[in-house]
């Protein structure tokens, strides 16, 4: 194998690049190596990666960069095979080191393994025969039977205890330049078993106690030490003391291929692709920038999408669409036509009084459905991003429901996370997973989790301006790229997701602004002034915690919701007191009739106090709780019968009340 020399330059400064001799993470491997620190490498061990100028496994790249850096013997021990030889003449090597070694123990390191004990054992009965020749063929018959019930010694240990004591006498040997790599040692020694700690502790041993090779045999530099290596998935397997108590292992996270490595397989995979001979050298490095967080064997599975999909090279942004959807059809395609295309009446049935903000999201469900967007990033971001900003209780979150109800008929069908449980730091660590090596790794994040599993969605995060700014970091990448990798290296695309941010930034002030308006005079607080002043607020607040690049993403899809004027305070109120009705209906088949004439106008007097008009439709929901009472103590005073009524009404003071009427009339 050729030796390929990974300095930044003459000087030691300058990049580091692939260039097809290599993989970056293998360039850190021998830098360690030369360090004379062992290593545990984690992260995407069973991809594809670019070594020599052709395709080559991890297993092919390490036992490569092992040999480079000077070992005589690479092993390879793996829960399934045993201890294996990935390169040519190296099993025979091995061979003749466990020939060549001593008979005798030299230290604690050294302990005997079975196949020594056998072959002391075979020692001893030759030494018996020879004194006591009429015993031979004694001898040799119970020889040949324990023959057939014992392991044969020949070949390389297969038990892990054995091919442990082996490795450890061989790495603290300087006779020889060896190298042994475990592979999956996490799933062979699972945590939390005695037996798994003292297998831990002995492989350690190994690790620490080797030695640096005298010579080696091939000519090539030795390593700074023998090496002993770790390959795992996800490092977090392993008992944190394995590894973090001693400065002489290292850890190297694998991950997926870097810019330069993604042009290597696209180059050397153009030809596979339907359309290569019409794709220039800009369409390959549009599709090097989408393919960002794939691993080799997604590049290489996305040239045979390209076939499958009859999608050419230079449609990069089709391609990855269809590749990651794994679909036939574009799910947003297939809501009802008619009923995008009404949206802004659905909604705005739902939703009273926020024409506006109705007739934005209707706007973008129906862009969505037409497929029509600005192009040619190489990346699709969301269908839809909507920051909804404005007095509290106006319907934010119920427009939100509202939409989910739309597009599939339930209106749970929708993520919604509350901002105000990610204040803390480390809670962006909530939404995109831990990285390797923390506690909950493994499970990934809760939204690159829930998008992975439904890239189909409706997302709506509440209460955003409580999030701590590394949180809001997150969502910069997601609109910018419309992509976010967890800590496991996988990522969640939302290209066929529909964001949605609320806010009450502003809010504090909205009593004070409706107290200076001419209630006197009739007149309220214009909608211009209040999307002003909710405008300015939320640029005011993402400037002030030093994030106004992600105001300038979230720009256009800012929608400012209205205060409740007089005219819908009576529809919520009446929405609110049908329910009411339904309620008494199905659960005592009694009718209950608001009379509107005494609550009308009581309800509208009640919310023209700014102080009351400040919490919108959850003030109007606490006023009516008094007629729900008057309702529950007419019950409990006289039950009333099945198919009479209640008229529900109030008094000129403010007093409700609730009054029974047999019969139909």
């Amino acid at each position: 194998m050729s030796t390929v020399g990974f300095a930044k330059g003459e000087d030691g400064t300058g990049p580091v690049t692939a260039d097809g001799m290599m993989p970056l993470w293998a360039v850190s491997l021998g830098w360690e190596l030369r360090r004379g620190r062992q290593v545990i490498i984690n992260g995407q061990i069973r991809d594809r990666w670019w070594f020599e100028d052709r395709p080559a496994s991890f297993r092919e790249v390490v036992a490569g960069v092992l040999e480079v850096r000077g070992a005589d013997v690479v092993g390879w021990w793996d829960p399934v095979a045993g201890l294996t030889f990935p390169l040519p003449g190296h099993a025979e090597r091995f061979a003749r080191l466990e020939t060549d070694r001593p008979r005798t123990a030299t230290g604690s390191g050294d302990r005997g393994t079975p196949a020594d004990d056998r072959r002391q054992d075979d020692r001893r009965q030759d030494d018996r025969q020879r004194a006591n020749p009429r015993s031979r063929r004694g001898i040799e018959r119970e020889r040949d039977r324990s023959s057939l019930l014992s392991p044969r010694s020949a070949g390389p240990p297969r038990a892990f205890d054995d091919v442990v004591a082996t490795v450890h006498r061989l790495a603290a040997s300087p006779d020889a330049a060896t190298a042994f790599v475990f592979q999956d040692i996490d799933h062979h020694l699972p945590p939390g078993q005695p037996e798994s700690s003292a297998g831990y502790l002995r492989l350690r041993a190994a690790m620490t106690d080797a030695v640096t090779p005298r010579e080696a045999l091939a000519g090539h530099r030795p390593h700074a030490r023998n090496a002993v290596l770790c390959a795992v998935g996800d490092v977090g397997r392993l008992p944190g003391w394995f590894h973090l108590e001693d400065p002489r292992i290292a850890t190297l996270h694998v991950g997926p291929p870097d810019p330069s490595e993604r042009r290597l397989w696209l180059t050397w995979l153009r030809g596979d692709f339907n359309g290569a001979p019409d794709a220039t050298r800009h369409d390959i490095e549009a599709l090097v920038g989408a393919t960002d967080g794939m691993s080799g064997w997604d590049i290489d599975a996305l040239a045979r999408t390209s076939w499958l999909r009859d999608v050419p090279l230079r449609k990069p942004d089709k391609l990855l669409e269809l590749h990651r959807l794994n679909v036939s059809v574009d799910p947003w395609t297939q809501l009802d036509r008619e009923t995008v295309a009404g949206a802004a009446d659905v909604l705005g049935a739902r939703v009273v009084g926020q024409s506006k903000a109705v007739d934005a999201v209707a706007a973008a469900l129906q862009a969505a459905f037409v497929g029509v967007d600005f192009g040619g990033s190489g990346t699709a971001r969301p269908r839809g991003a909507f920051f909804f900003v404005g007095p509290t209780g106006v319907g934010k979150t119920e427009l939100a429901k509202a939409v989910a109800e739309l597009m599939f008929g339930d209106q749970s069908a929708y993520a919604r996370f509350d901002m105000s449980e990610y204040q803390q730091e480390h809670a962006a660590e909530r939404l995109a997973g831990a990285p390797p090596g923390y506690i909950g790794h493994e499970q990934g994040g809760e939204l690159t989790r829930r998008v992975q599993e439904r890239p189909f969605s409706v997302l709506l995060f509440d209460e955003i301006e409580k999030a701590h700014p590394r949180v809001l970091d997150k969502f910069l990448q997601i609109l910018e790229d419309g992509r976010l990798t967890d800590g496991r290296g996988q990522t969640a695309y939302f290209s066929q997701c529909l964001i949605i941010f609320t806010s009450n930034t502003g809010a504090e002030a909205v009593q004070s602004l409706l107290s200076g308006g001419d209630s006197e005079g009739g007149e309220e607080v214009p909608y211009s002034a209040l999307e002003a002043h909710f405008t300015r607020a939320v640029e005011e607040k993402f400037r002030a915690i030093g994030r106004p690049e992600i105001y300038g993403r979230l720009k256009p899809g800012v929608v400012v919701f209205d205060m409740l004027r007089r005219e819908h305070i009576v529809k919520i109120a009446d929405r609110l007191l049908g329910q009411l009705t339904e309620s008494v209906r199905e659960r005592h088949q009694v009718e209950l009739v608001p009379d509107t004439d005494t609550l009308h106008p009581w309800i509208t007097e009640r919310m023209s106090d700014p102080e009351h008009q400040a919490y919108g439709g959850r003030q109007i929901r606490n006023e009516l709780e008094r007629l729900r009472e008057a309702v529950v103590a007419r019950f409990l005073a006289q039950r009333p019968t099945p198919g009479s009524r209640i008229r529900l009404g109030i008094d000129a003071d403010g007093t409700p009340w609730a009054r029974t009427e047999e019969g139909n009339g």
